[in-house]
């Protein structure tokens, strides 16, 4: 069974070359550095295409992930990658806990308070204390939810919408 899109997700991007061997200079985009401790495989979009590659070796510097992939051996096969992503496949996915949520499921999701649509969640922005909800109405307007669990109320999966109720003023204009 081919795997679809959505099958991926995305921990990290190549931001740059590291040496001359290939190493792969990685910004992490998951919430657990030390998941790059166990990744044994990881997958990069390729000319758009889906590309598999061995990690043979991860190491840490300053805020950087160091990774080197097996067939990138020179720094030319390494710029060759620059801007890409590396991608898990979700069945190797960290486990999550209990109302945590995979950051590509969330976005597009209809977000509601009671019967109001605020919009659908664009973005969410990590900011070390809890995460923030960018929603954007139709109006081009954003509304920024922290997301709380006294904030949002509800999330539901399979049908790509989220209830919120939103802290008092939230919404005031200025």
């Amino acid at each position: 069974m081919e795997k679809k899109e959505r099958d991926y997700l995305a921990v990290g991007k190549i931001v740059n070359t590291h040496g001359i061997r290939g190493e792969l200079r990685v910004i992490p985009m998951t919430s657990d550095i030390s998941r790059f401790d166990y990744l044994l495989y990881t997958w990069i979009r390729v000319d758009g295409k889906l590309k598999e590659y061995r990690v043979s070796k991860v190491r840490y510097h300053k805020q950087f992930v160091l990774v080197k992939l097996q067939g990138v051996d020179s720094m030319t096969d390494a710029e060759a990658l620059k801007g890409c992503e590396l991608l898990v496949d979700r069945q190797n996915a960290r486990p999550l806990e209990e109302d945590e949520y995979f950051i590509c499921d969330l976005i597009g999701m209809k977000v509601y308070e009671e019967d109001r649509l605020l919009g659908e969640l664009t973005e969410v922005l990590e900011t070390g204390s809890n995460d923030v909800y960018v929603v954007t109405g139709e109006d081009k307007k954003e509304i920024l939810v922290p997301a709380l669990k006294q904030v949002v109320t509800l999330v539901d999966l399979k049908n790509k919408s989220m209830q919120v109720k939103l802290p008092e003023g939230l919404l005031d204009e200025v």
